[in-house]
């Protein structure tokens, strides 16, 4: 797609409102001090004609229909009001010279002035050539205008099409909430003629997709256009829109004492709720992040209409934590903390990773950073312990401002089999130490571990309970984004 075609795809019709002044370029005829001409045809005495960068600026204006490699302005997504930072590849490949670079910092600085979403679509080589250095650091300053507008809480959305390289996808085609790219695409570091011209071999092939690269984590998805304007809909719903009022009903009563045993071995069952029922049954507008490690989810959603980060455990992957987990864990509680959302964390794991690979990964320092970090984040913060409670993989999403366990919730420094096998030598005495290390959600809200216990009567089921922890969830998280921003100062 054109620059001009994907703004209509993605923005309300009609809503577009450019932001570009007119660009003073260099005069086609003269040629300019350090500018280097790509294209040489061959002139009428058969030696090669150098073209100069003003002509080559004027054919790629006449190719494109655009006076430069980006188109910058605000419109309408949904409704909401967006700055929208777009590549025209037809315009030298979407090369960002200083003009480029200059509309797109001032674009940013505008749309933070203006309190706008910054959605940007980039196509491109990367530094113009033509250029050079001089073209090559103003991706510095665009950088330091995109820290800016997060800095003030806004959101970065970013899309990426084939072929975003370079400096381009070094600087503000990696600074996104949220990056998705077009199927298909490459998107990489270093272009792969440029590899094959430097080392005289080819790229390995496959490396530099979209679909590796979400694979590994290094994006967040692979997205049709076409499915872009439900992608951004979703996410400016939660990252935008106001709360909406609550609909799901709290529950009320006290939780009765639970054997510590006895809960362990609920938690455990196949049909036991999970992170997944929560978000299926108490949550809307859910836009899931990238998944390196499938044993943490981290998602943009609103739970009983309550917009928020949710970072949780996935117990239907039967996996403990391991270094890339924890990163990502992690990743969602700064993605909170940049965008002025509450953080909610759901706790449902077997333990972190014993493993030479995990020892050597730094699984230790990772559990030491999630801690830190999830102890000192600004926004409100709700640690839900919703199952399984073991380890330091527990200990990393516990310390939120607000506890919340479900009636059979447990949390324990290890499997109570691993508990017994410290004190007894075997495994047999596992039930008794279920008892006797206070385990349960009971147990944790007399210490004042836990804030609130949601009881789990006999008739409940995985949808049920899902919903008496999101209106739970819904109640601790009070006010708009505004409100929070404003107390953030």
């Amino acid at each position: 797609m054109s620059a001009r075609e994907l703004i209509d795809v993605v923005l309300d019709q009609g809503s577009f409102e450019s932001w570009d002044r007119p660009i003073e370029q260099p005069d086609p005829g003269k040629a300019e001090p350090g500018a280097v001409g790509l294209d040489e045809p061959e002139s009428e005495a058969g030696r090669p004609e150098a073209v100069s960068y003003g002509e080559q600026l004027a054919a790629a204006a006449g190719r494109a229909g655009t006076d430069e490699a980006v188109v910058t302005g605000r419109g309408l997504m949904r409704g909401r009001a967006v700055a929208v930072v777009v590549s025209e590849f037809g315009f030298l490949g979407g090369s960002i010279g200083r003009a480029a670079a200059a509309r797109i910092a001032e674009a940013v600085v505008r749309a933070t002035g203006e309190g706008l979403p910054v959605l940007a679509s980039t196509a491109s080589g990367g530094t113009r050539m033509q250029e050079g250095a001089p073209a090559f650091v103003e991706m510095v300053r665009i950088s330091r205008a995109l820290m800016a507008h997060k800095a003030a809480g806004l959101p970065y959305l970013v899309h990426l099409r084939h072929p975003t390289t370079g400096g381009v996808f070094a600087s503000w085609g990696s600074l996104g909430h949220i990056t998705v790219a077009e199927p298909g695409a490459l998107v990489g570091f270093l272009g792969p003629k440029v590899y094959e011209a430097l080392y005289g071999e080819a790229f390995p092939a496959g490396v530099q997709t979209a679909e590796n690269l979400a694979a590994h984590g290094v994006i967040d998805g692979v997205v049709e256009s076409a499915e872009l304007p439900v992608l951004l809909d979703r996410a400016l719903g939660v990252l935008v829109d106001p709360p909406t009022e609550p609909v799901l009903t709290r529950r009320t009563g006290e939780a009765g004492p639970a054997d510590g045993w006895d809960s362990v071995l609920r938690t455990r069952r196949p049909d036991r709720i999970g992170v997944r029922d929560l978000l299926r049954h108490g949550a809307t507008s859910t836009v899931r992040l990238t998944e390196p490690d499938a044993s943490i989810l981290v998602a943009l959603t609103r739970l009983d209409g309550r917009p928020c980060v949710l970072v949780g455990q996935d117990r239907s992957q039967n996996k403990a934590m391991g270094p890339t987990a924890l990163r990502q864990a992690r990743r969602g509680m700064r993605l909170a903390e940049d965008l002025g959302l509450p953080l909610v964390t759901v706790i449902d794991t077997p333990g972190a990773e014993l493993s030479r690979e995990a020892e050597e990964g730094g699984v230790a320092a990772e559990i030491a950073q999630c801690i830190a970090t999830l102890a000192t984040l600004k926004v409100p913060t709700i640690s839900v312990l919703l199952g399984q409670g073991t380890g330091g993989g527990a200990l990393a999403l516990l310390p939120a401002t607000t506890v919340i366990a479900a009636e059979h919730a447990w949390l324990a420094p290890l499997p109570p089999e691993g508990a017994s096998a410290i004190m007894y030598g075997d495994t047999t005495h596992a039930p008794a130490m279920a008892s006797t290390q206070r385990i349960t959600a009971a147990d944790l809200k007399e210490i004042g571990t836990v804030h609130h216990v949601i009881p789990e009567p006999d008739d409940d089921t995985p949808e049920s309970l899902a919903k008496a922890i999101a209106a739970e969830c819904a109640a601790h998280l009070s006010g708009d984004r505004r409100e929070q921003l404003a107390d953030l100062g």
